[in-house]
């Protein structure tokens, strides 16, 4: 059994009755994207990311975000030292390897976006100097239903970072007993050795480049890209950053299932992920909707 293959068992036994949502996190990440886990509060979004740090040897910090926190809280600041007569850089928490932002719609839009170019370039800039951040850099962010108190929506240039956007959703009767039955769970969670490493996952992400993509397949994407521009129900289709993160985010999901070549099949798989956040029905009906008439839709090549 490849290392990969117990890192996936090993998130299984941690994160229970969720195997395509572990999967869909991990291709993610292998990806080089960035993951919004969308539910209710108490479903396990926060153990989901702990479980990703934990076993894949990352090093991480979580952030709780509310509506007082302030950039500099989370990217740092730059410090006067009478001493040497030079600024020190303070790091914040963003300086790490899987970054959680616990609840990030409490926080003000302004505390949201100092994470743009964080997620997106993987440096941030303080006065003016630009400071590389550890590789790889996977940000992890929990986000509360907008229909509860308190909460500040992601504007789409934000949701347009994160490469997919998930939801966990109540575990099923079987796993539910079980959690019920065993109270230990989290501390089992904290004990857990990590499987793979920094270099590991690196690694793992360079394969994911190299994964074979036909023509036809090529395609087929062009074709479900050019479905949602053309859709009069939606006010902007997929645009071609969402391409490129589809067609990453298939690579790793046929290297998650040992293969070297991309398949109808892994797009499908990953395309509401990628696709739902980003969607914008024009009236009535939602992304959901739209992607499962998507996939019906746009044939599949031959």
């Amino acid at each position: 059994m490849s290392r990969l293959a117990v890192a996936l068992n090993a998130l299984d036994q941690i994160v229970l009755g969720k195997p395509v949502q572990v999967r869909l996190s991990l291709a993610c990440l292998l990806a080089g994207g960035h993951l919004l886990l969308e539910d209710i509060p108490g479903v396990g979004k926060t153990t989901l990311a702990q479980a990703l740090a934990q076993v894949l040897g990352l090093q991480w910090q979580r952030v709780q975000f509310t509506s007082d926190l302030l950039p500099a809280d989370l990217l740092g600041v730059a410090i006067f030292d009478r001493h040497t007569q030079q600024f020190d850089l303070r790091r914040g928490p963003v300086f790490t390897q899987l970054l959680l932002g616990d609840e990030i719609n409490r926080a003000s839009p302004r505390t949201q976006s100092a994470l743009l170019e964080a997620m997106a370039e993987r440096q941030v800039s303080l006065d003016g100097v630009s400071h590389a951040l550890p590789a790889p850099f996977f940000v992890v962010a929990t986000q509360n239903p907008q229909e509860q108190l308190g909460t500040f929506a992601l504007p789409e240039s934000q949701l347009d970072r994160f490469l997919m956007c998930l939801s966990l959703g109540y575990p099923g009767a079987a796993q539910e007993r079980q959690l019920l039955r065993d109270p230990g769970h989290r501390q089992r969670l904290q004990q857990a050795p990590p499987v793979l490493d920094a270099a590991h996952v690196l690694a793992l992400q360079a394969q994911v480049a190299q994964v074979n993509v036909a023509e036809p397949l090529l395609d087929y994407v062009q074709s479900l890209l050019a479905w949602t521009r053309n859709n009069p129900a939606l006010s902007q289709g997929l645009s071609p950053r969402a391409g490129q993160g589809l067609m990453r985010a298939a690579a790793s999901w046929a290297l998650l299932h040992g293969r070297d070549w991309v398949l109808p099949e892994d797009v499908q798989a990953v395309l509401p992920a990628v696709a739902g956040h980003r969607l914008r029905p024009k009236q009535g009906g939602s992304a959901a909707q739209l992607v499962a008439q998507l996939l019906i839709s746009v044939p599949v090549p031959d």
